[in-house]
């Protein structure tokens, strides 16, 4: 073992002479100096023969005096923030073992990067000197830091274990011998190079997509060739369409389903009504937007004294996806239907969607219905879940219910009257059930949704928020009562299904929140054991209408977890349910087919040990590729949003629009319009004054005129700049401009 004044001379000398103190007359510690203890620590402590010791016994061997053990006290800290030394606890020193974690790498475009780990709540940060050679997407091994008491953990990239981000969407730009594709994704912080001869005819500003062939090197661009062309940045369509193929939404059926498809029959046949329990006397309506072509539920009501007959009648699109088909495997790849701006990209091939599988009106249609018998109380007293064959009388939209029901329009009473005695049934039924949720519990965030309207070319022309009315709420009210009672239904019988689940939100998340809310006298009971739903849903209460509502709302959703698909009834924290499943749309989700799949046979006496043990074992699977494909069709619908907000503003530039302060960051503020779009009032636009945040009361702060900018503020903004490429807009406050 190195000894005798290796610590303040040099290893190996035996006469060395004393050397000043460490530190200079400022009392700082020369860097050069600092450097060479910490090499010499770590080299006495990487010694095969050293034993872990305390800062005394260092002080010894290394014959530190007294009034120098300062200086070895901070060197020790040096090495013990960087992760190099660890302490035990009895205050021994020793090399530092390294912890290592495998994840996920997300860049940030300002160059350093995240590292998402499965099971683990927080990312581990990883700083950009720490990045090493990874790409945006990639599989990575990395060492944790430690010493980041009271941060986030911090990471250092080791290896770079596989590529996960094989193709890249962007803008193609030519130069003379060879061209590069700039990725619409920001997180991808590199350009793309293309030699020229795989550029595949591509112009300057062509979207296309590259699949990479080299990921390069800190001195090297990564490298690749052009695959597709999707057209030009000008032609409609074309960004959308960027979104579909970044986000690998399959769009375009395999011929093999489309023929499938058009081998279906457009009539119910005889045979298939065979068995089941035959529904088409009963009255019965589709309500549903006026754009919808996919109707896949229909709904009655009938009273008799005091108990309500409620029917939810389901599309029995099994009886057309048959298992193992290669409709069925296409569905399930699928996932989900998705929703964007200026198209639909459906589960399920349009023949089959908005034909035989669509509960049109005056035809003949297989369902699978829930039937409930519900007290005046609004409990449901007895159900009865069944295949049926149904006949719907109407189809209705929101609109119209609406008009009869909340703007008491004659016109329309006039032209559905055979009906509207069954809508203020409804809308009577409805209100029950609606306070038999909030009694127990359901959270309801009220988020405004946009509705974005499009012209013929892709552009933007309006933007408005969706606002929902008493139709939409009868709808939504007696979905949810039917997936509770299947849930409850199949969770009973013991059979393999696919539960709807919504985890208890984790206690760290919900004691930040109670901290944060306590700066604006609130209160959450329950934070130190499991908080319940209800008290969330007191607070949400409590600061409606207030400044911080919007604020206070945000971040209580964000301490919550994200709602998933499970083979365990694990209960629906959201909703304060115990059981729930989503069965009412088989046309647009894979998990409600499956579980009508489940259904049927239970129904005809089939799930006998082998079935039960198939569904065991293919379960799993198909919840957890169902959340993943939500989640993917989740982020499309909300990058094509900002996009067109962003492209309808860019043709607003200059204009004034009165807002409100959503959120307040050291970076600036965001100001929320009443027709949804968000912008930021960037730090640096505040030029009539030196801003700074206050992170205690969540305000801006002037620090010579005192302005304060406050949370739930209304405020006048001027559109400074808006980029439709990156989905931004910029306000600045109209004052300030003016």
């Amino acid at each position: 073992m190195v000894t005798a004044r290796v610590f303040f001379g040099v290893a190996g000398q035996k006469k060395q002479q004393p050397i000043p103190h460490m530190t200079n007359k400022e009392g700082n510690m020369d860097s050069k100096q600092l450097e060479k203890r910490k090499k010499v620590l770590l080299d006495l402590m990487n010694d095969k023969i050293y034993v872990p010791m305390k800062i005394k016994e260092l002080a010894i061997i290394l014959q530190v005096s007294k009034e120098e053990r300062p200086d070895l006290e901070l060197v020790l800290n040096e090495l013990l923030a960087e992760g190099k030394i660890e302490i035990s606890k009895r205050g021994k020193y020793k090399i530092a073992k390294e912890k290592t974690v495998t994840g996920t790498f997300v860049t940030h475009p300002k160059g350093f990067g995240f590292i998402e780990v499965e099971g683990r709540d927080d990312d581990i940060y990883v700083s950009e000197e720490n990045v090493g050679n990874a790409f945006y997407g990639d599989v990575v091994q990395a060492t944790l830091i430690s010493g980041t008491t009271g941060k986030r953990q911090e990471g250092r990239i080791t290896q770079v274990i596989s590529h996960t981000v094989t193709e890249v969407v962007g803008i193609y730009e030519q130069s003379k011998h060879f061209g590069f594709v700039i990725p619409d994704n920001q997180k991808i912080l590199q350009d793309i190079f293309i030699p020229q001869e795989c550029a595949k005819g591509a112009v300057n500003g062509h979207k296309v997509i590259a699949e990479i062939t080299s990921y390069g090197s800190s001195k090297k661009k990564p490298e690749g060739r052009i695959t597709k062309i999707i057209g030009h940045i000008s032609d409609p369509g074309t960004d959308v369409l960027s979104i579909v193929y970044a986000k690998d939404l399959p769009f375009e059926f395999p011929e093999k389903v489309l023929n499938q498809a058009e081998r279906v029959k457009d009539e119910v046949s005889e045979a298939d009504m065979q068995g089941r329990l035959d529904l088409r006397k009963v009255p019965m309506v589709t309500i549903d937007g006026e754009d919808a072509k996919d109707l896949d539920d229909a709904v009655s009501l009938e009273k008799d004294g005091n108990i309500w007959h409620l029917g939810v009648h389901i599309a029995d699109v099994t009886n057309y996806v048959q298992e193992n088909s290669a409709l069925d495997w296409e569905a399930k790849k699928r996932g989900t239907s998705v929703y964007l701006v200026d198209r639909v990209i459906p589960m399920l091939p349009r023949r089959l969607s908005n034909g035989i599988c669509s509960l049109n009106a005056g035809c003949d249609r297989l369902a699978l219905s829930c039937l409930m018998d519900i007290d005046e109380k609004g409990k449901v007293i007895g159900s009865q879940i069944a295949e049926t064959v149904i006949c719907v009388d109407q189809r209705m939209t929101y609109t119209s219910v609406k008009k009869i029901l909340e703007d008491q329009d004659a016109e329309e009473i006039e032209k559905y009257q055979e009906f509207v005695p069954m809508f203020e049934k409804m809308r009577e039924l409805s209100e029950l059930l609606r306070k038999n949720r909030h009694a127990r519990g359901s959270i309801d965030f009220d988020f405004p949704e946009a509705k974005i309207i499009l012209d013929k070319k892709g552009k933007p022309v309006d933007i408005r928020p969706y606002e929902a009315n008493t139709a939409t709420k009868i709808i939504e009210d007696f979905m949810l009562l039917a997936n509770e009672t299947v849930a409850s239904e199949y969770f009973w019988q013991e059979i393999p299904f696919l539960y709807r689940v919504h985890d208890t939100p984790d206690p760290e998340k919900i004691q930040a929140l109670a901290e944060f809310i306590r700066n604006f006298g609130y209160g959450l009971k329950g934070v130190q054991d499991e908080v319940h739903p209800k008290e969330l849903q007191k607070l949400l209460s409590r600061v409606a209408d207030s400044p911080e509502e919007a604020l206070i709302s945000r971040l209580t959703l964000r301490s919550m977890k994200q709602a998933r698909y499970s083979t365990e009834c694990t209960g629906h924290f959201g909703l304060a349910a115990k059981y729930y499943t989503h069965f009412t749309s088989p046309i647009r989700r894979y998990p409600d087919l499956q579980i009508h799949r489940i259904i049927k046979e239970n129904l005809r006496g089939r799930l006998n040990a082998e079935r039960i043990a198939h569904y065991q074992e293919i379960l799993p699977e198909v919840a957890e590729h169902s959340s993943k494909t939500e989640r993917r069709a989740d982020e499309a619908e909300r990058d094509t949003d900002k996009m067109k907000k962003a492209e309808y503003m860019q043709q607003h530039i200059g204009e004034e629009y009165e807002g409100v302060i959503s959120s307040i960051t050291s970076w600036g503020m965001y100001v929320e319009l009443p027709n949804t779009i968000e912008g930021l009032i960037h730090v640096a636009n505040l030029y009539d004054d030196r801003y700074y945040y206050n992170e205690n009361t969540h305000e801006m702060v002037g620090s010579d005129l005192g302005k304060v900018y406050k949370l739930g503020q209304s405020i006048r903004v001027r559109v400074l700049d808006a980029d439709k490429e990156n989905a931004t807009i910029d306000f600045v406050p109209a004052a300030i401009w003016g």
